[in-house]
């Protein structure tokens, strides 16, 4: 019942309990901190809304709400990617899931990102800094499509290639992560050759 008020999908509760090899610790360790960011997300909505209050702002601005740039991305990976298999294999993946399965599997997702800030000082070739490669590319495959160590590689560029996904993955894990990200990535697979 703890994984469940905690909000875990119940697929993931259902693994929890019939996986000798799930790791128990960190599942819950990652559930802890997107409650975090959940609670830290509705105090700033609760800031934002008593700071309208107080000005009497007249005119709000709902650009933080947008979901358009994300629905703009969406179109376009369909229309360049569409045809490839791996696209096909997303496709097959999401059809079940919810709009907040998607929202918890992309907030796991930048959980690995908010890792790589907390070690972007380290060297991209440590121990440390490979195993967390390995487990993005786990959890791409695992989650969206087969993500070959060629695919890897090219969004390991495309992190740290300037625009919203370098911007997007330094908010969450500081300036830098994306560059540090992308060298650990180039070196995971240079070595898996």
């Amino acid at each position: 019942m703890l994984f469940r008020e905690l909000e875990f999908p119940l697929k993931d509760i259902k693994a929890i309990l019939n996986s000798p090899d799930f790791d128990r610790s960190k599942a819950l360790e990652q559930q802890i901190e997107l409650l975090r960011l959940k609670k830290e997300h509705i105090e700033n909505l609760m800031n934002f809304a008593l700071g309208i209050k107080m000005l009497g702002v007249k005119h709000m601005d709902f650009k933080a709400f947008d979901r358009s740039k994300l629905d703009e991305y969406a179109k376009q990976a369909k229309e360049l990617y569409g045809n490839m298999p791996e696209y096909k294999e997303m496709e097959e993946k999401q059809k079940n899931r919810t709009e907040e399965d998607e929202k918890i599997l992309a907030d796991r997702f930048m959980l690995l990102f908010k890792e790589a800030g907390e070690m972007k000082d380290m060297n991209p070739a440590s121990p440390e800094a490979q195993n967390l490669v390995k487990r993005i590319q786990d959890y791409i495959t695992e989650n969206m499509y087969t993500c070959s160590n060629k695919i890897l590689r090219g969004l390991g560029k495309m992190y740290s290639g300037g625009g919203d996904f370098t911007k997007n993955i330094d908010e969450y894990g500081g300036e830098g992560t994306a560059i540090f990200v992308d060298n650990a990535i180039q070196i995971y697979c240079d070595n898996e050759q």
